[in-house]
């Protein structure tokens, strides 16, 4: 790779598709997004439409060349990443058999059950690192079995939304081992598919792409792909990885030792392992990195900016994230007494429970909304530090710090909460691209603008740090042995809820 050339990484997330243009320094260039539509026909459920992300992909591509004014035969390699676990069904001619059924989708409680009858729960941690939750790929095709027999009779390929976007670039169908493992269908330790799921499972082998590490090559951009988007026929595209692990490496999580926390839709602690590392109960989860030979722990929130976003279309759809942060910020450390449970979507870590519910408890008539937004913001915060108490009950030698991303990390309160919920520094790194970053810099490695994960990623900077309010620590103390509570306590009420609204429905 000439110093000349350029390094694109393209991300398909839940909300839109970015593209971000990376030079051979690793300095950010340009970005644009496209935005993309999600649909709920039926309680539970979250799907997208494939073909919205390659017009997406389309349309940010061009939108970046145009904004680093560029001609795309500049960029070297290409990157990809993604929303996980999603399920993407290809008929024989590569056409997709219906919606994608997306990470965040809850309708497969039933199909969960089936697996671990099938496999043993303990069989199916022991080999895959997880236990079989609703959001994962497998319990999806187990559900298209059961409830469309005439679309899953049309299956041929099973691929995840980042590696759609790879089949339309490069006509190849190809996984990288970081998302594959998301899929409940791989051999953890093997980095690979695990032949006894598959055959417990009953999903043909072949449906299934060849896996490859992070900065591996999978293909390249088709003379098609190269007419619709103006890249160059011929350019790399590596394999990349799942957002979580490409976020990991775009803030430079790539060894033990640097934890990795994001604040976007979803709530995530993620810490790096030199080996396979797993949660006896699969409460948390355990993946391959997007970095050759290393692993990962995880813990996922469903709502953490997601329940921010979520309050503000619901009770402040005029109000900016700004203006309510600022409000928020009028209310005392604690809210006062009220807690926050960021159960919108349920929850996966550390209660695999989709019907799980969101709640504000302890609400008086003394309360304002001011009370209520920190309260949400606070919530979260709890949430994360479930995560963190869990990997320490594992056994993992948890940092005193943590790089911290993703939007609602932008808000300097925001931050002083969780650094003080979890007692620990936040590092802010100066590139905040995130998920798209990483991929850039995978694809970097791949056609080798650095040796390898851990060179591109050392000369990461810190933009801001911060501590936590030694006058906080304790009544966040106090009210997170509060919260530790409510889940138990009020599950038979929320499942009650969830039935009844079912039931409605």
């Amino acid at each position: 790779m000439a110093d000349s050339d350029y390094l694109l990484g393209v991300d398909v997330s839940t909300t839109g598709v970015k593209a971000l243009l990376v030079d051979a320094q690793g300095q950010v260039l340009a970005s644009a997004t496209a935005p993309h539509a999600s649909f709920a026909p039926h309680p539970l459920w979250s799907e997208q439409r494939p073909h919205d992300w390659a017009d997406g992909a389309v349309a940010a591509i061009h939108a970046v060349l145009r904004a680093a004014d560029t001609p795309g035969e500049r960029v070297a390699a290409i990157g990809l990443t993604g929303q996980m676990h999603g399920m993407v069904a290809l008929d024989a001619a590569g056409e997709v058999v219906r919606p994608a059924i997306l990470w965040n989708d809850q309708r497969t409680g039933a199909e969960c059950d089936e697996i671990r009858q099938r496999v043993g729960r303990r069989r199916l941690i022991e080999i895959s690192g997880n236990d079989a939750l609703t959001g994962f790929t497998a319990p999806k095709m187990l559900w298209t079995r059961r409830h469309e027999p005439d679309a899953y009779a049309r299956i041929r390929h099973l691929l995840l939304p980042k590696d759609y976007l790879r089949y339309r670039l490069t006509g190849a169908y190809a996984m990288d081992k970081a998302d594959g493992s998301g899929t409940l269908l791989f051999d953890l330790a093997r980095r690979d598919w695990s032949p006894e799921l598959l055959a417990a499972l009953e999903i043909p082998p072949e449906w299934l792409p060849p896996t490859f590490e992070g900065p591996e090559t999978t293909g390249v951009v088709s003379v098609a792909a190269a007419e619709a988007t103006g890249l160059r026929a011929g350019t790399p595209v590596v394999a990349g990885g799942g957002d979580q692990a490409a976020q990991a490496v775009g803030v430079g999580a790539v060894t033990p030792g640097v934890l990795a926390l994001t604040l976007g839709t979803s709530g995530v602690i993620f810490a790096t392992t030199d080996t396979p590392m797993i949660e006896p109960e699969g409460r948390l989860h355990a993946f391959c990195h997007a970095v050759p030979g290393k692993w990962h722990l995880m813990g996922v929130m469903l709502s953490a900016a997601g329940s921010f976003q979520w309050l503000r279309d619901t009770l402040a759809p005029d109000a900016s994230f700004e203006a309510l942060v600022a409000e928020a910020a009028r209310a005392p450390a604690g809210s006062d007494g009220v807690l926050f449970l960021p159960y919108l979507t349920g929850e996966r870590t550390p209660y695999p429970d989709p019907l799980a519910r969101g709640a504000w408890i302890g609400l008086t008539a003394r309360h304002t909304r001011a009370h209520m937004i920190r309260a949400t913001l606070e919530g979260v915060a709890f949430g994360l530090r479930d995560m963190l108490a869990l990997m320490r009950a594992s056994g993992l030698a948890v940092p005193d710090r943590a790089r911290v991303s993703g939007g609602g990390a932008r808000s300097v309160l925001w931050r002083e909460i969780v650094a003080s919920v979890l007692q620990i520094e936040l590092e802010a790194p100066q590139t905040t691209e995130g998920a798209a970053y990483g991929a850039a810099l995978l694809a970097g490695v791949g056609v080798g603008a650095w040796r390898d994960v851990t060179a591109a990623t050392s000369a990461l900077a810190i933009s801001d740090t911060t501590q936590p309010i030694a006058a906080d620590v304790s009544r966040y103390d106090a009210l997170y042995a509060q919260y530790s509570t409510l889940y138990t306590t009020l599950a038979p009420t929320m499942h009650a809820l969830a039935a009844f609204s079912e039931a409605s429905e």
